[in-house]
């Protein structure tokens, strides 16, 4: 059964005039808006493309768990040594947290919008459109990475297969890169801009792939480290220890925090299967559901890939240890060969760059959104709200995300290496910005429900605070440590951390946006749009 969920209007009536006829009216981009002042039902896109496997692994494929652990595992091990495994589940606990805010915020507002839409309801405009600016950059940051990451492993797989070094040495020519680049990044806008029916079919394929490839990296690994082949190849690799999942094992403080910092990155992302709802089959449960499925599926699979990885090599710093600097960066361009062999070991090669470029298609997903909703709700040019008529994709947001991508690392990588890798540093602040802010949006949005049952208390208040507040921290202390030049690349601005000032930056000029907006679409930041009364989209039971 279908629902509108929407408020009663002046005469007693619901949805409808006090004669009883409906005053609906064209929203911009073709949605349909109701008879109040930003009443919106729905945005034009196109209902039910996206059921709970779709939408799970569009969760999935958006964190891109192959790159994530290829980049990170040495990273982690670097900071923690053998209890890189504790630490994976250290940063699952507070996304987990903050993925029951999403769940119960999207139960009740089933809006694209997603962080942007209820920080609005839950502490007006300014707030709101913080968060959907946070959203939106780090989402441009992430996609020029991806596209970066997909163009080097395109190079190397094409160099692994033809035998060829010079082929491989493509890689560095910036020219070439940046041609490679912008061509990936073209075609992921392509393939978003057709919709969600194309976006699934790639997906399945790219997201399965990756998926038995760890699963064969790790049967091989284990199988390796229990039978001492090629041990002459190893580090020090050890007998599993459930002092690997002790997370107070570790040396310091410091050392974990900067551990936890990575380990949250490498969950950043399934929160797109929210910003699919209006999409989905079932919009108030299914994208709850997916996420609590993506999430699932990720910390089994980075938990598995790091007791067999450490298992069969360890946490050292040389040889193929997985903390040592020469190899930590890109951990299974080391250890595709010794551990699954000259010919699977190009099926790991494939798998990463299908990482990269899965989750560079479907990153895009939650950045047109979102930007569909702010334009939907008048915080934005109401041009962006325009929904391709047969593809039913936010097509305008969908090409401005793809063109600012490709400007951003373009002028990135021409400015300056270093810039290019302190503003991937810089991402974390963004992440733990507007997820914690989400978090708490839960808890207030709420706080009228909360003593109603011990489930509304753990899930819309507990739960959600705890998780924000987790965030927050880590918030806090990348500030603090941002501040320090030796943060990132090592560069500065007038002494302070380049890493900091970048992300502050960024920070600052969607504070500056903001301020120019507000002049422009007065009507959406005197709250006069949208409220915590305005309806949300049609909710299926």
């Amino acid at each position: 059964m279908t629902q509108l969920d929407v408020r009663p209007q002046a005469g007693g009536t619901v949805g409808g005039t006090a004669g009883g006829g409906d005053r609906s009216t064209e929203a911009p981009g073709g949605g349909v808006r109701g008879n109040g002042p930003g009443d919106v039902r729905g945005k034009g896109l196109g209902k039910g493309s996206v059921g709970l496997v779709g939408s799970a692994v569009i969760g999935i494929s958006t964190v891109a768990p192959v790159y994530c652990l290829t980049s990170t595992l040495g990273s982690t091990a670097g900071e923690v040594g053998v209890q890189m495994p504790a630490v994976f589940l250290a940063g699952f606990l507070p996304m987990l947290l903050v993925a029951f805010a999403y769940r119960e915020l999207n139960k009740a507002m089933p809006d694209c919008g997603t962080s942007f839409t209820w920080t609005v309801k839950a502490f007006g405009p300014r707030v709101g459109w913080m968060c959907g600016w946070g959203l939106v950059i780090a989402t441009i940051i992430v996609l020029s990475n991806l596209a970066g990451v997909a163009t080097s492993y395109f190079w190397l797989l094409a160099g692994e297969i033809t035998s060829n070094p010079q082929i491989a040495a493509l890689d560095g020519n910036k020219a070439v890169h940046i041609a490679t680049c912008l061509t990936l990044i073209a075609a992921a806008t392509a393939v978003s801009y057709r919709g969600m029916t194309a976006t699934k079919g790639v997906q399945y394929t790219l997201v399965g792939l990756q998926l038995v490839v760890l699963a064969v990296f790790v049967a091989l690994a284990v199988q390796k480290a229990r039978s001492g082949a090629v041990a002459d190849l190893f580090d020090t690799g050890a007998d599993f220890s459930w002092q690997w999942l002790n997370p107070f094992a570790v040396k310091s403080f410091a050392a974990f925090t900067a551990g936890l910092s990575l380990s949250i990155f490498m969950y950043w992302g399934w929160d797109a299967c929210l910003a699919t709802n209006e999409e989905t089959t079932g919009s108030a449960r299914t994208p709850g559901r997916a996420a609590l499925i993506a999430m699932l599926v990720l910390v089994g699979s980075y938990l598995a890939t790091g007791i067999a990885a450490q298992m069969a090599v360890g946490s050292g710093t040389t040889g193929l240890g997985l903390a040592n600097p020469e190899t930590s960066s890109n951990v299974f361009a080391a250890l595709a060969g010794p551990v699954m062999g000259p010919v699977l070991g190009i099926a790991l090669f494939v798998a990463v760059l299908a990482s990269a470029t899965a989750s560079l298609q479907t990153t895009f997903i939650p950045v047109a959104r979102t930007v569909l909703a702010m334009s939907t709700y008048e915080a934005l040019p109401t041009s962006y709200a325009e929904v391709h008529p047969r593809f039913k994709t936010p097509g305008r947001a969908t090409v401005t995300a793809g063109v600012a991508t490709g400007g951003f690392y373009t002028v990135m990588s021409l400015v300056s290496e270093n810039v290019l890798v302190d503003t991937i540093y810089a991402l974390g602040l963004m992440i733990c910005f507007y997820y914690s802010l989400t978090a708490f949006a839960c808890a207030w949005y709420f706080r009228k429900e909360l003593t109603r049952s011990g489930r509304d208390l753990l899930f819309k208040a507990v739960f959600p605070v705890l998780g924000g507040l987790l965030l927050a921290t880590v918030f806090v202390k990348t500030l603090v440590d941002m501040w320090n030049p030796a943060y990132g690349s090592g560069s500065s601005v007038l002494g302070v951390g380049s890493v900091f000032v970048i992300g502050v930056g960024l920070l600052a000029v969607g504070a500056v946006l903001m301020v120019l907006f507000a002049r422009r679409s007065p009507a959406f930041f005197r709250g006069e749009v949208l409220t915590k009364s305005t309806p949300s989209l049609v909710v299926e039971d």
